[in-house]
């Protein structure tokens, strides 16, 4: 998934009345504000009342349903041969609480970066390096770099498990 790529689908979404926020590699790389390593997917999040229309729009495109372990009616993937997008969705009732879908907080949804030079919406800083020091996983090099550079640009704390022994 190269950058244009990025900007064309978020444009596409953003002019049919989609909200985006960009997460995973991408998200870290518009925090940065520049590309920092190759990314195999596009990781989104959206409002499960948008799904229909995101699929409609991605069908259109040439993209398809990937069979995946961890597929749910709120995560899934879909996929053109070439480019892999990674749909996390979720439904904050009135008062702004998850209620379905990914457990995104409504306050990790209020960032924005830069993606070859345009402003896109997604996970801020803090929410982050929150998600990867909480996440049940055994870091990959590219989480620590991720997870390092994005403290590091925003002066926050470096999680244990993210440090180097």
């Amino acid at each position: 998934m190269e950058a244009e790529d990025v900007i064309e689908l978020y444009t596409l979404f953003e002019e049919n009345h989609i909200e985006v926020w960009i997460d995973g590699g991408w998200g870290i790389d518009a925090l940065l504000g520049k590309q920092t390593r190759p990314h195999k997917d596009l990781d989104i999040a959206i409002n499960h009342k948008d799904k229909p229309k995101l699929r409609r729009l991605l069908a259109e495109k040439g993209y398809k349903d990937i069979d995946r372990d961890d597929t749910s009616d709120w995560n899934f993937v879909l996929g053109d041969g070439e480019r892999e997008i990674d749909v996390h969705t979720f439904v904050f009732d009135d008062k702004g609480k998850n209620i379905y879908g990914t457990a995104y907080p409504k306050q990790s949804l209020t960032g924005s970066g830069m993606i070859n030079g345009k402003s896109v919406k997604c996970i801020p800083p803090e929410w982050v390096v929150k998600f990867h020091a909480e996440a049940k996983y055994i870091p990959k090099e590219k989480d620590i770099q991720d997870v390092k550079a994005i403290c590091d640009k925003f002066g926050l704390k470096l999680p244990e498990k993210y440090k180097k022994s």
